[in-house]
C-alpha cells in the first residue's frame, strides 16, 4: 500500500511492500500520483518520500506484471509512470526522496524525480533494465544525465551496474548522506529550506529547472522575469522589512 501523512509540518508518502523490497506495481503508482496530488493541496512545507524498512526504497517495477502485455499497453505503462513521477515537478512544495537502501529501476526514476535526494550509507542506485533487455522507461533516461553528466549516465544505464551511496554523493546523483533515522534526518534537510516563503522556493525551482532546456539568454530572460514577479510579493516585503529591522521573518506565503 502506499501510506500518506502528516508529520509535523511534513507530508510522508511511504512506499509499504516489504515483502517484495517496496516493488512498484502499476496499482502502486497511480496511487502514488493521487498521493502527490493531495500532499499539494494540505499545508505541509515538503513532501518526503521513503520506503518501509531498512532494506529498500524502491526495488523497481514488479518484473512479473510486465510480462505478455501487448506493446501499446507497455507504452501506457511507460507513460503512466512517466505522468505520475512528473508530477513532483509540478509541486508546490518541493519533495524529498529519503533513500534507505535499494533504489533500483523505477525507484530510482522516482528518487530522480524528486527536488532533492537524501541516502543512508547503505543505500545502492541503479537502472538494471538493460540486464532484462530493456531501457528505463519512466524518465531514467532525461533525469539522470541532467543531475550526473551524460558519460556517467550513460556508463549506469549501459552497464546496469550499482552505485553505492559514497559514490552517488560524488557523482551528484544525491545531494546527502544522513544517518539513521532516515525519517527524522529527512525533516531536519527539510527544515533547512522549508521555513522561507513557498513562493520563492517555486520561483527558484522553476528557474533552475527551466534553463536546463533553454540557451543561456533565454535562461537569464527567465530569471529576471521570475525574480521580478517575487519582488511584487508580500513575502518579499515582509523578508526585506525584517533584515533591516533586524528580526525574523514572518513569511505567509503570499
Amino acid at each position: 500500500m502506499i501510506e500518506l501523512k502528516q508529520d509535523e509540518e511534513f507530508a510522508v508518502l511511504t512506499i509499504r511492500r516489504p515483502s517484495a523490497l517496496n516493488a512498484l506495481s502499476f496499482e502502486f503508482i497511480e496511487q502514488i500520483g493521487d498521493a502527490i496530488a493531495q500532499a499539494g493541496r494540505t499545508d505541509a512545507r515538503a513532501l518526503i518520500i521513503t520506503g518501509e524498512g531498512e532494506k529498500s526504497f524502491c526495488a523497481g517495477a514488479d518484473i512479473k506484471e510486465l510480462q505478455d502485455r501487448p506493446l501499446a499497453q507497455q507504452r501506457r505503462g511507460a507513460q503512466l509512470g512517466q505522468q505520475v513521477f512528473a508530477q513532483l515537478d509540478n509541486l508546490p512544495i518541493p519533495s524529498i526522496a529519503m533513500v534507505n537502501g535499494f533504489a533500483f529501476g523505477g525507484g530510482c526514476e522516482l528518487a530522480l524525480a524528486c527536488t532533492f535526494r537524501l541516502a543512508l550509507p547503505q543505500a545502492k542506485f541503479g537502472l538494471p533494465e538493460v540486464k532484462l533487455g530493456l531501457i528505463p522507461g519512466y524518465g531514467g533516461t532525461q533525469r539522470l544525465p541532467r543531475l550526473v553528466g551524460v558519460g556517467r549516465a550513460l556508463e549506469m544505464v549501459m552497464s546496469g551496474r550499482t552505485v553505492g551511496a559514497e559514490e552517488a554523493l560524488a557523482m551528484g546523483l544525491v545531494n546527502r548522506i544522513v544517518q539513521a533515522p532516515a525519517l527524522d534526518a529527512a525533516k531536519a534537510y527539510a527544515r533547512e529550506f522549508s521555513g522561507y516563503g513557498l513562493l520563492a522556493l517555486q520561483f527558484a525551482r522553476e528557474a533552475v529547472q527551466r534553463s536546463l532546456d533553454m540557451p543561456l539568454h533565454e535562461g537569464l530572460r527567465l530569471e529576471a522575469d521570475l525574480s521580478t514577479l517575487a519582488y511584487r510579493t508580500g513575502d518579499a516585503e515582509e523578508g526585506m522589512r525584517a533584515f533591516v529591522e533586524k528580526r525574523k521573518a514572518n513569511f505567509r506565503d503570499a
